[in-house]
């Protein structure tokens, strides 16, 4: 009679303890994807179209707060701290292939003209001079990157387009994202440990 009242404690125990193991699993798992959802969530660099700002393998940590938070499963948005500005790096839905995130430079919004001369981006006629665009150049290449057609982006989209454009699908190619799939701006590289730095 003892020795059944040992095994029935042991095993209550043992099952408590499981209980207890897949309870904080569970927890662990929410936790985790509410921080991804609302906070923050890690990207890895799959091409070369942002090099020499971001090359193949380099992973980094999207703020989603910054912008604010998509609310999954609606178009909606948690109200964001500040506005996407020109010129920062974006993650972002690929409107052509849902499933998939890309990474790009934001270049122009919603009612702006558009245009790349001699490597250099035109905005409503005029040369911008934007730090993070400055040093690069931009190639005429795709539908609406032709030389000596500006292109006007509509409104609620922008215009986006990678930092080594020669081997970028970006905007250039596929037309304009709308602002709903931004996900976040990219804030920095957290690994490899030789590329850890803060993003311009």
């Amino acid at each position: 009679m003892k020795k059944m009242i040992a095994n029935l404690q042991k095993k209550w125990k043992e099952s408590t303890q499981l209980r207890e193991w897949v309870e904080s699993l569970v927890i662990a798992f929410i936790l985790a994807m509410f921080i991804r959802t609302f906070f923050v969530q890690a990207f890895k660099i799959p091409s070369g179209s942002m090099r020499m700002t971001l090359i193949e393998g380099d992973r980094l940590m999207v703020n989603k707060m910054r912008y604010g938070p998509k609310i999954p499963f609606t178009k909606k948005r948690i109200p964001g701290y500040a506005k996407p500005q020109r010129g920062d790096v974006i993650v972002f839905i690929y409107p052509q292939d849902k499933s998939r995130d890309f990474i790009k430079r934001l270049i122009a919004f919603g009612g702006e003209t558009v245009e790349i001369r001699n490597g250099a981006v035109w905005i409503n006629g005029r040369l911008d001079t934007t730090a993070a665009l400055q040093n690069r150049y931009y190639y005429n290449m795709g539908m609406y990157g032709q030389a000596g057609q500006p292109v006007k982006v509509p409104p609620g989209f922008v215009f986006v387009m990678g930092d080594n454009s020669q081997s970028s699908h970006d905007s250039r190619f596929w037309g304009f994202l709308p602002e709903e799939n931004i996900l976040g701006r990219a804030e920095g590289i957290y690994w490899p440990l030789n590329r850890i730095k803060w993003l311009n």
